[in-house]
């Protein structure tokens, strides 16, 4: 697929894609939404990429939001099947094999923030400003928000921020647990691509079953989860990761993994 809004960089194992609307503040619209879940389905399907990492062109906004104009003609209809095409993105994140960064760059607002939590952590720069401003167009977060936001940080704080419409700063979002790590304009992509590369270094599979314990432990009892990660764990010692990793180990050597 031709993409028109995305621009996608791929080197040892790490793929960048950037939101490329920078005239509108990268803004989501029906476009960017249907290219973004292309875009991940077929990296997820790629065994060479090992890591993305998601961020804004420019160095005003990461996303600023969804496109007001376009969803200000929709029907109720319409605006429920738009809201479950953003959630199944959301989702998608979620469910994917590989490790998916935030490198929050600007404004990351309203579908902005969502797709920001839906990734596996935030880093930002100190630019970076953070909220949900949905009740002051009359709406809420469509795209999961409410949901990931209140499992990340609480409810109380959530709260505060989705009923305020208020828009916070990098230090308070970091301070909030939202944000992993906070640095200079500059230093954002480099810090995320660094991290991307320690994580592209290590197994795939292992990597992989690590994210699905977490990420489906959530939604389980933690007696339940751990009995979810026991399995995974065992699954693991039939791979031949599992063999070269602790072979590696033993003979103090660098592990070479092949993700089988």
């Amino acid at each position: 697929m031709e993409f028109k809004n995305l621009l996608i960089e791929s080197s040892d194992g790490i793929t960048t894609l950037t939101i490329n609307r920078p005239q509108v503040l990268n803004a989501l619209n029906s476009d960017v939404v249907r290219e973004l879940e292309c875009a991940l389905y077929e990296l997820d399907l790629d065994a060479a990429v090992k890591v993305v990492v998601v961020t804004g062109a420019g160095e005003k906004a990461f996303v600023a939001g969804a496109d007001i104009k376009e969803m200000s003609e929709l029907t109720s209809f319409e605006a429920h099947e738009f809201a479950r095409r953003g959630q199944r993105l959301m989702l998608l994140i979620n469910r994917m094999r590989k490790p998916v960064i935030a490198a929050v760059n600007g404004y990351a607002l309203g579908g902005g923030l969502e797709l920001a939590l839906a990734c596996d952590f935030i880093y930002a720069s100190e630019k970076g400003k953070f909220g949900f401003p949905e009740v002051g167009l009359g709406v809420i977060p469509g795209f999961g928000g409410t949901q990931n936001l209140a499992r990340l940080i609480g409810p109380n704080k959530a709260n505060e921020l989705v009923f305020s419409g208020r828009i916070i700063s990098a230090a308070k979002a970091h301070a909030w647990g939202m944000v992993n790590e906070v640095f200079a304009q500059e230093e954002l992509l480099p810090k995320a691509l660094e991290t991307a590369r320690e994580i592209a270094g290590k197994g795939a599979l292992g990597v992989a079953y690590a994210k699905d314990a977490i990420v489906s432990g959530l939604s389980m009892t933690k007696e339940d989860g751990c009995r979810y990660e026991a399995s995974l764990f065992g699954v693991l010692f039939a791979t031949g990761d599992q063999r070269e990793g602790m072979g590696a180990f033993l003979e103090k050597r660098t592990a070479e993994f092949k993700g089988k």
